[in-house]
């Protein structure tokens, strides 16, 4: 799909669209590297083009979804000459053929690797909106994005259906775990359309880790999904349907009760191989369309430990998620603009690009915040993402 939403200037110099410096300080060339001799890739190259420029120049796709590849690569390379040193001589730039070639030959793996190693919690412990009583606060949730109308596409990720006919673009789905305070996906797992979003959540749910406390939507707290989730020693907040059967068996002191879930209706009307879990209902006033009755489940049975007054209002943190999507799919990604790649490998691979591009803003934002000993949410997602951009460190951020 042609990128013309977005354009930089014949003649202008790469300080003013894109911070390369950036882009190593995050993901240091030597890391890169090593992944890239792991996997056996580092002798790769796309003419004078070396592997490590082409897995920062997949990360620059994903800072300027709405310009065209060639002109990224254009700009980029003018950030890169300094990975010339120790790699042979001058980067050049590549055609497009070269490099959509190269990007087949390079594969999904480095990118996912390179996503994996240098996906950490970097929330400090007194950082605002991070914590509730010393537990990580942490959400989970997934959504979609569309892909080129390809036939290779359409066979591997499909299209939704729905009574008002098709999607005009197959899409993916994806579920993330963010790290509520600072907005960075800390895990994802990804797939086709066609691949229902608790399946993802079902392997994604074991990147839970003791001292997070996982908050999730009424979707989600099926039995096997909330036993799974619980195994990993993380605590659970979770919305529930107001009509879940979630008969009264003890009530705490805080106006909270425990009850059971179970894994079927038999085993509830035999009670066996129930979990505990304590349940907190509210309703909302003051607000408009609010519903009658919210209600959530916890693993926390305490009320003295966590009292329902304090998750009560905890349970919006949720929403963190939500914008952090949202800051992707609509600030980094653009309105409107399906992604590139015509292949399900490159789609794999431009995903986690992007993904690894939206963690790099995130992270300076964060280091913005601790300085000035600020809320990062009172930081601009869109503003940082501008000046990322357009500036460029007067030194690299490695040397060559």
């Amino acid at each position: 799909m042609p990128r013309t939403a977005m354009t930089m200037s014949a003649g202008s110099q790469i300080s003013e669209h894109l911070s390369v410096g950036i882009l190593a300080r995050s993901y240091p060339r030597e890391r890169i590297r090593k992944i890239l001799e792991r996997l056996g890739l580092q002798s790769k190259r796309v003419r004078d083009l070396p592997a490590e420029a082409l897995v920062y120049y997949v990360i620059a796709l994903g800072l300027f979804m709405a310009v065209s590849t060639g002109e990224v690569l254009r700009c980029l390379i003018e950030g890169l000459q300094w990975l010339g040193g120790g790699i042979g001589g001058e980067v050049k730039i590549a055609g497009k053929t070269a490099i959509s070639q190269a990007r087949s030959r390079l594969g999904a793996a480095p990118l996912k690797a390179l996503w994996e190693e240098s996906s950490i919690p970097i929330a400090q412990e007194k950082q605002s909106g991070a914590f509730y009583r010393g537990l990580r606060l942490v959400s989970i949730d997934g959504s979609t994005l569309d892909v080129p109308d390809t036939e290779k596409n359409l066979a591997h990720f499909g299209r939704q259906d729905s009574s008002r006919g098709q999607a005009a673009f197959p899409q993916l789905r994806f579920v993330g775990l963010c790290e509520c305070g600072t907005h960075l996906i800390l895990a994802v797992r990804m797939g086709p359309y066609k691949v229902h979003e608790l399946t993802l959540a079902t392997d994604l749910v074991s990147e839970l880790r003791p001292g997070m406390l996982c908050l999730a939507d009424r979707l989600y707290p099926t039995f096997a999904l909330w036993e799974k989730a619980s195994a990993t020693g993380a605590s659970l907040l979770w919305r529930t349907r107001s009509n879940a059967d979630l008969p009264v068996e003890t009530v705490l002191a805080d106006g909270s009760y425990l009850s059971q879930i179970y894994p079927s209706e038999q085993a509830k009307r035999r009670k066996q191989g129930g979990i505990v879990v304590r349940v907190i209902e509210y309703e909302l006033k003051g607000v408009e369309d609010p519903e009658p009755l919210y209600r959530l489940i916890t693993t926390i049975l305490d009320s003295e430990m966590a009292p329902a007054e304090e998750l009560a209002p905890l349970y919006p943190q949720r929403w963190e998620i939500e914008l952090t999507f949202d800051e992707f799919k609509t600030h980094l990604r653009g309105r409107q603009v399906v992604m590139r790649s015509k292949t399900p490998e490159l789609i794999e691979q431009e995903f986690y690009g992007m993904m690894l591009a939206h963690r790099a803003v995130r992270c300076l934002m964060n280091e913005a915040a601790q300085r000035q000993n600020i809320d990062p949410d009172r930081l601009s997602f869109t503003h940082s993402l501008r000046v990322i951009r357009r500036k460029l460190a007067a030194t690299p951020a490695v040397s060559p």
